[in-house]
């Protein structure tokens, strides 16, 4: 008999808010400059962060979208 392997339905990744948030960042105003497709550096600009900060929650984002939770059916 095989065994089932369980696949749990979470991450142990911080979600994209918690980043933005521990980088003080206002989560709400980073997802709004995402919807306006700002360039990394506009937002960095208008956010008082980094550019390398913000090209990294952007790829979080486009990556696994706001949770990093990925489940299996």
């Amino acid at each position: 008999m095989d065994k089932f392997m369980s696949r749990v339905p979470w991450s142990l990744d911080l979600s994209l808010k918690d980043k933005a948030e521990e980088v003080g960042i206002n989560f709400d105003a980073l997802m709004e400059q995402l919807r306006l497709n700002r360039s990394d550096q506009e937002i960095a600009r208008e956010l008082a962060v980094s550019e390398p900060t913000v090209k990294h929650l952007r790829e979080h984002f486009e990556r696994f979208g706001i949770h990093s939770i990925v489940g299996q059916d």
